[in-house]
């Protein structure tokens, strides 16, 4: 008999971090045809990722170019995916978050009739335009998708409790947290000297992410300005700033914090060596989600640069503050916080809302279920 053929897609750095586990579940299932496909929405990015867990996609879609559009993204992925799919014939689909790639893979699936599993399902802001766009491809996805894999019992009540979605609802964890456990070590020896050498100074460190679009332009001037403002506070800070190659975001970042002597201006590092430097670090200013996830299992605290957040598990344990992007809102927090983060206060002894670093083997045992290789669903994990 034919084995039922799943196929993984991603796309970005974020999605490939939160896959790895999963892909690497799947694939080590021998009743299953996994196959992965990527569009390289990111490509060095991605890659890298690619490379630490070891992983070789079946298809490359090898998407990206410089200053690409999301309609450019959506309309090529949408295509190159439906080629995919009509030559390998998957019995199931396999989307992760809220990229453009996810929305592409799951509605070229949903034109073919081949049911969608959505990992991380759930996530919701109340605005469809923050965080930009990545609100309207997971609600789109959500729309598609048949078995929702959520993070939290709160992503998944927002699904049960919409008569717009139809389907089976998990609370697996979030699988942020099955990457972290893979890469931390507190023994962990950074290859890059400058990360070393940041990891190593003994006074505050603040590690820095700024990239979404919904802060370009002012509100991202404003994130660097409000940085220089701390570090004039805060005279024996450091900030290390991981800042994304998009060159919309260096053209704002690089003429305020370029030349900087206490700010390390780096490519985004390596998911194992990112991930360490934030277990290394007092405090983190980031507009990144993920990062919101990654710190519980850390146990490091971070203000969040945005106005709202789809991951409000995380504020209210207590792992994170949001903070809008503007230079006194920014000066203010960290002048509070970072105190109590050196004081050993924040953030506070609390379980992860997100899991126990273990969702892709439940992920795994969803999807054998939605084919008919187990006679049971696993049981709703509630956390």
């Amino acid at each position: 008999m034919m084995k039922p053929v799943v196929v993984s897609v991603f796309g970005t750095r974020p999605e490939a971090i939160k896959m790895a586990p999963v892909v690497r579940e799947l694939a080590a299932d021998p009743d299953l045809d996994h196959r992965l496909v990527v569009t390289a929405q990111h490509r060095r990015l991605l890659d890298d990722v690619l490379t630490l867990f070891a992983i070789t996609p079946d298809d490359d879609l090898d998407l990206m170019q410089e200053r690409q559009s999301l309609d450019y993204v959506n309309a090529n992925a949408l295509t190159g995916l439906g080629r995919v799919y009509d030559r390998l014939v998957p019995r199931f689909v396999l989307v992760h978050g809220d990229t453009t790639t996810t929305f592409a893979a799951a509605l070229a699936a949903f034109y073919r009739r081949i049911p969608v599993g959505h990992v991380e399902a759930g996530l919701r802001t109340a605005s469809l335009d923050r965080p930009f766009p990545e609100e309207l491809n997971r609600r789109a996805a959500d729309l598609i998708a048949s078995h929702y894999y959520c993070p939290t019992a709160g992503a998944a009540d927002n699904l049960r409790l919409s008569r717009e979605y139809e389907g089976r609802v998990f609370v697996t964890g979030n699988t942020a947290l099955d990457a972290v456990r893979l890469v931390h070590d507190p023994q962990y020896t950074f290859a890059d000297e400058r990360l070393a050498a940041f990891a190593a100074h003994a006074g505050p460190k603040l590690v820095v992410t700024a990239h979404r679009r919904e802060n370009w332009g002012q509100p991202l001037g404003a994130i660097c300005n409000g940085l220089l403002a701390v570090l004039a506070d805060f005279p024996q800070a450091r900030a290390c700033f991981c800042w994304h190659p998009n060159p919309v975001v260096r053209e704002t970042i690089e003429p305020i914090l370029d030349g900087h002597p206490r700010v390390l201006l780096v490519d985004p590092p390596r998911f194992d060596e990112f991930a360490n430097l934030m277990a290394r670090c007092d405090l983190l200013l980031t507009d990144s989600g993920g990062i919101q996830e990654e710190i519980s299992q850390l146990k490091r605290f971070a203000l969040v640069l945005r106005r709202e957040t789809e991951r409000p598990e995380a504020v209210a344990a207590g792992f994170a503050q949001l903070v809008p992007p503007e230079v006194n809102a920014l000066r203010h927090a960290v002048g509070t916080v970072l105190p109590r983060c050196l004081a050993g206060e924040l953030p506070p002894d609390a379980v992860s809302p997100f899991g126990d670093g273990h969702a892709a083997a439940r992920i795994h045992q969803a999807v054998r279920f939605a084919l008919g290789l187990a006679d049971q669903p696993p049981a709703d994990l509630v956390l």
